[in-house]
């Protein structure tokens, strides 16, 4: 009994070592100095040029809920949302509409039976100012966009002419288990991806690895 409780400690621990999200290889060169500058007014410690996720593609829990908050000088004209990476021409499940006012925020919730996303748009008092609902939305392989003037673009970079147009970064300090999308919608490639920036609350950041050996675990158990 004790040799079948240690063995599933151990299979549990090296559980721990798989990662959400490794980083992008090779990072892209971020011209200027907007972002970093944007994210210092931010509380937020980046290194924009070397602190890059690779999430193109994202896989998170059934039932998973996530925010949404959008920041930067084209907030007002462009639009930020989900889709499917699977099909070769995805529906745009449309989250944070480039019309919103500033300080409103918005929660999408994945569902099941049937898949779906469920988007709920908040004002500044928290109140509730409309729901959309987009069925066959799926939580095991989806990605963000960005549409405004110019677009869409996409996490995958294969969508943009395998270009990268959309930067991932961990949240440090008080958006620690927040991830930021850093758009460009310029003519590229490269650019500032200043242009436009989403805040979600999906902790996407690799797991620390845990590690342990036999005589440990036999430890715990004693």
């Amino acid at each position: 009994m004790l040799k079948r409780l240690l063995s599933t400690a151990l299979l549990l621990t090296l559980t721990a070592a798989i990662a959400h999200a490794a980083a992008r290889v090779p990072q892209v060169a971020v011209s200027g100095t907007a972002l970093a500058t944007f994210f210092a007014s931010q509380g937020q410690t980046i290194d924009v040029n070397n602190q890059q996720l690779d999430l193109q593609v994202l896989n998170v829990p059934a039932l998973t809920n996530f925010e949404v908050r959008v920041f930067g000088p084209e907030v007002a004209t462009t639009g930020f949302g989900a889709y499917n990476t699977a099909p070769v021409s995805p529906p745009l499940y449309l989250i944070a509409p480039g019309a919103a006012t500033p300080g409103w925020y918005e929660v999408a919730s994945f569902r099941s039976g049937p898949s779906r996303l469920v988007v709920n748009m908040f004002d500044q008092l928290n109140s509730v100012q409309g729901t959309n609902t987009y069925n066959g939305a799926d939580a095991t392989a989806f990605g963000f966009y960005d549409q405004g003037v110019t677009g869409p673009f996409y996490t995958q970079d294969s969508r943009n002419g395998g270009t990268a147009r959309i930067l991932a970064y961990n949240g440090t300090g008080a958006r620690l288990g927040w991830t930021w999308f850093a758009c460009e919608t310029g003519a590229g490639p490269g650019g500032d991806y200043a242009d436009f920036i989403a805040l979600v609350n999906l902790s996407l950041a690799p797991v620390p690895v845990l590690r342990s050996d036999w005589g440990t675990l036999k430890r715990r158990f004693q």
